[in-house]
């Protein structure tokens, strides 16, 4: 009961700093945003994303500074070392929870630039949220599904385009494109309906990563493949401030940016094979490195 009470307490404290804080710098972000948004010649964009950038990393690490004095999460994180935030990172990472979003926040914050994150382009239209993502440059997506395509056959090749499109603005500045390869979150009953070969994800989804390689390939140093994983399991936002998150395992290895990941997925077929076999190759790793995470861990509560 008490325990309840203290969680409880602990989750509203979080959540009011949390939001409080975001509040705070929303203000520096939506001046520099309506200007950035008024005088959109090159010169000044320039200017107001430095602005905005600054904004958004002190924003965020003052979130990381609230996280860690309102819980006692043990994080266990390597391969985070020797990075740079003057290059340009593709970052793709397995996907649980909302709470991977604040795991990568944490350990990449002034490591690396700013992680930018798809967003649908139907989120563009929704009051505040919409124009921050555009303010951060959050590249927008329009997904159309094949029903739609059969009827609008017209218009098939446009949702690529505008992806690759909204890439290009990063070539001329550091960036860390965020991708979550599975395309959602982790859940049992999606496992079993994809029928999935992973024990522990979902299917890779080849497409939009091999869309930004595409775009990007020349201007990115590194791909950084992450792999997150929650000892006690996964848990969502508000169990996370409550504190029902004791320990979370972050691996991180660094892959070269080679010919091999390079090319058009949608125009060659050959390349298409050869970049779903790359990326399923690499969810197999993935999937062995979470097995192996949690055996290590079974047997150390066993022992104990």
């Amino acid at each position: 009961m008490w325990k309840k009470i203290i969680g409880t307490a602990r989750g509203v404290s979080a959540l009011f700093l949390i939001l409080l804080n975001t509040l705070l710098w929303m203000i520096p972000l939506y001046i520099a945003g309506i200007f950035k948004f008024l005088l959109p010649m090159s010169w000044f964009r320039k200017i107001f994303n430095k602005i905005i950038t600054f904004t958004c990393n002190s924003g965020s690490s003052w979130n990381n500074f609230i996280i860690d004095m309102t819980q006692n999460i043990r994080w266990d994180v390597l391969g985070h070392e020797n990075l740079r935030k003057k290059d340009s990172y593709l970052v793709l990472s397995n996907h649980q929870t909302w709470v991977d979003i604040l795991v990568l926040e944490k350990i990449f914050i002034n490591r690396i630039p700013f992680l930018k994150f798809f967003i649908k382009q139907e989120l563009r239209w929704i009051p505040v949220l919409g124009f921050s993502c555009w303010a951060l440059d959050y590249p927008f997506m329009k997904r159309y599904s094949r029903e739609f395509l059969e009827k609008n056959p017209h218009l098939r090749g446009r949702d690529l385009e505008i992806t690759r499109k909204a890439c290009e603005k990063f070539r001329d500045m550091p960036v860390s494109v965020m991708n979550f390869v599975e395309g959602t979150r982790f859940r049992p009953e999606k496992h079993e309906k994809q029928q999935s070969p992973f024990t522990h994800l979902l299917r890779p989804k080849a497409g939009g990563t091999a869309l930004v390689l595409d775009a990007l390939g020349d201007k990115l140093q590194t791909i950084l493949d992450v792999t997150i994983y929650y000892p006690g399991g996964p848990k969502g936002v508000w169990a996370f401030f409550c504190g029902e998150v004791a320990e979370v395992v972050v691996r991180i290895e660094k892959l070269a940016v080679t010919s091999e990941v390079l090319g058009d997925y949608f125009q060659d077929a050959e390349f298409k094979h050869r970049f779903q076999r790359w990326i399923n190759g690499l969810w197999e790793k993935k999937d062995a490195r979470l097995k192996a995470l949690a055996q290590t861990r079974d047997r150390a509560e066993m022992a104990n």
